[in-house]
């Protein structure tokens, strides 16, 4: 009996330290899709480096008591699957999302970014959030415009008193 109790310590420790490492997760109630729809999910959460574990809900709720995350016990109910996303909060948010959008048994239940504890309506919101690269080539979009309208002011201010002197 006390290994079995040492393999679950060994398991919350584990969960714990994915919980601690990742930016954002989302938890979501799996049952009912078939092996294929599974794998189709799964692949597309490692292509988006995403890890998909699926964990007994009692070990979950100890590793996020630990680390001092409350909430999210309401949402470990029945068969629930958690994705951590490492590098991109809002990655789990948006896979989980769009592929539930293709496959209706996919339910959205919670999900975790920073601490802060979501509902199904969060995390859809969450997943409209484009991506960190997306985000930061904006932000140099929308910086490059006016540089480039300066550039041709500029230069079109040099021309121009290059014109006036040849005259």
């Amino acid at each position: 009996m006390g290994n079995n109790l040492d393999v679950k310590k060994a398991k919350v420790v584990e969960i714990r330290e994915k919980m601690e490492k990742a930016q954002g997760m989302v938890f979501a109630k799996y049952q009912g899709l078939t092996v294929e729809e599974d794998t189709e999910l799964r692949k597309k959460l490692r292509e988006a480096g995403i890890e998909y574990k699926v964990y007994k809900n009692t070990l979950t709720t100890l590793a996020a008591k630990e680390l001092g995350i409350d909430g999210i016990v309401s949402y470990l109910e029945g068969p629930v699957s958690v994705a951590f996303g490492y590098e991109d909060a809002t990655a789990p948010a948006r896979v989980l999302n769009d592929f539930a959008k293709t496959h209706k048994k996919l339910e959205l239940k919670a999900g975790i970014v920073e601490g802060t504890v979501y509902d199904a309506k969060g995390v859809e919101a969450l997943a409209s959030i484009p991506s960190r690269e997306v985000l930061i080539a904006q932000l140099l979009g929308s910086f490059k415009a006016p540089l480039s309208n300066l550039a041709y002011l500029l230069n079109a201010i040099r021309e121009k008193k290059e014109s006036a002197e040849q005259a």
